[in-house]
């Protein structure tokens, strides 16, 4: 299955796991509750989704690569206890609390989550020492003499043998006692994560074109070479980073992160063409509705290719705006619930500012137990973040004043920011309009139309725009293309693109 399923899998088995009867015990006793096991090729998004299971769920998350480990580390150091059997007192052999144990309780009592995931991962590489200790661990839900605390469901990671040489093969009686998830790679999934996660739309475009680049290992000569989703990933925050510092991106870097020659000589090539498309068409000024006749002419008479890649241009500057406003829009949500609390503490706290502190603070914790949970996304940890930056922008319009001219300068200073926000989402509609304009104007309702609806469509920051502000081209567009139907269509043209063509 793919890693999408492969997360609803786990996040259904782990809602069955604590599923309590009305005695409050688990209707699956805990020696009956499988281990997981993910058996899938690195790289492909499976410690990832842990993370995104734990922040949706609401519960803990301690995740360990089990090769870090020794046999002292996971089942704790021996020490001699003396202890009496039948009058007779003998010394015996005890362990003192296994590390990983002791995290899991010190998370609970850190954040009081009673349950949680622990997640062990490559756990079928570990070492020689090690590995009698993992299967007991599988079998039982025990490290030496101390078991895993009731609540916590063990998922386990591990990469088949094809693709590491320490893998060690279980026996069908180990086997029997996981429940095990097969994963394979789907680019058309992790491209819905990649919009999530602001992948870099160079990225997204080439793999649109060329999906079996997606995911790639083969065994060479020399060593193996490969490209990974996680490759993809750490590439495009890469990239982001050099654009931001003005350092051309060069097959050097990319070669770094997609250690696979040919596919990282063709995205360098790829790239290059983005870049120079970018400054040939001027594309801010298309989604501004200021593009010249000579671009419009240019784009008139260029091959289906770049076409393509004018759109995925076109898109990733609507995307870099519809981001800063759907995301804008859930930090003002959040706002706006913290503005009515202040004005109701300021009739319960001595002083206004007393108040604010208290909810700065009371912030600040939320975002240290989440952190301390394991289960705080990045995008949550940004929502949180910019909500405190807001809180604490008001300390000196609060401080000396009294209760209700403080609760009324804060939230003259949120329906400010809300302003601005209706003022950036009306900008943002009219750079999408002008986007179909230009594509209307331009190509028609050709295929490059479909392309940009569709992408619009399956972009989650873009698809949530739309959902909250409309945009009524789109709709239009949508019904006279017969999206569904003409898919399949578009998709077999652009995987029949050459895009391995030198500059100009």
């Amino acid at each position: 299955m793919n890693i999408k399923q492969a997360k609803q899998e786990i996040k259904n088995t782990l809602t069955m796991y604590f599923t309590k009867d009305k005695y409050g015990n688990y209707v699956i006793p805990i020696e009956k509750q499988r281990p997981v096991f993910l058996m899938g090729p690195p790289g492909i998004g499976k410690t990832a989704i842990m993370a995104q299971i734990a922040s949706e769920m609401g519960i803990g998350l301690l995740s360990y690569s089990m090769t870090h480990h020794t046999r002292q580390s996971a089942i704790g150091l021996p020490f001699i206890e003396k202890k009496e059997f039948g009058g007779k007192e003998y010394t015996v052999s005890e362990y003192t609390l296994s590390e990983i144990v002791a995290s899991v309780y010190e998370l609970m009592e850190n954040t009081g989550l009673k349950e949680g995931i622990l997640f062990l991962d490559e756990i079928n590489c570990v070492s020689e020492t090690l590995a009698p200790v993992m299967l007991q661990l599988l079998q039982y839900k025990v490290f030496g003499k101390h078991k895993i605390p009731k609540g916590w469901v063990i998922v386990t990671a591990g990469n088949p043998p094809e693709y590491n040489n320490a893998v060690r093969e279980y026996d069908i009686a180990t086997w029997d006692r996981l429940k095990r998830i097969d994963i394979t790679p789907d680019f058309e999934i992790w491209k819905e994560y990649a919009y999530k996660a602001g992948v870099h739309m160079s990225i997204i475009s080439y793999l649109e074109s060329k999906s079996a680049d997606f995911y790639s290992i083969e065994t060479t000569v020399d060593s193996k070479a490969f490209a990974t989703a996680r490759g993809w990933e750490d590439l495009s925050r890469m990239i982001y980073l050099y654009e931001y510092h003005d350092i051309p991106v060069k097959e050097t870097l990319i070669s770094q992160y997609l250690q696979h020659r040919k596919i990282s000589k063709s995205f360098a090539a790829y790239y290059d063409l983005y870049v120079k498309y970018k400054g040939d068409y001027q594309v801010e000024k298309i989604v501004e509705g200021a593009y010249s006749d000579v671009v419009a002419d240019r784009a008139k008479s260029a091959t289906f290719d770049e076409r393509v890649m004018l759109v995925s241009l076109i898109l990733d500057a609507i995307n870099e705006t519809a981001v800063a406003v759907t995301d804008k829009m859930d930090v003002l949500a959040a706002c706006k619930k913290l503005v009515s609390k202040f004005a109701r503490l300021t009739k319960t706290e001595h002083r206004p500012i007393d108040a604010l502190n208290r909810l700065i603070a009371a912030q600040k914790k939320e975002v240290e137990d989440k952190t301390d949970a394991g289960n705080m996304s990045t995008a949550q940890k940004d929502m949180y973040n910019r909500t405190i930056e807001f809180l604490e922008s008001q300390i000196s319009a609060v401080m000396n004043t009294d209760a209700e001219t403080a609760a009324k300068n804060v939230k003259d200073a949120y329906n400010a920011r809300l302003k601005q926000h209706k003022a950036r989402a009306k900008a943002a509609s009219r750079q999408m309009d002008n986007a179909f304009k230009f594509i209307d104007e331009v190509f028609g309702d050709g295929q490059e139309m479909l392309i940009l609806v569709t992408e619009l469509t399956q972009n989650f920051h873009t698809a949530k725009f739309i959902s909250n502000f409309g945009c009524d081209e789109y709709f239009k567009h949508n019904k006279s293309l017969l999206f569904y139907e003409r898919d399949k269509e578009i998709s077999d043209a652009i995987a029949e693109l050459d895009l391995d063509m030198d500059l100009d």
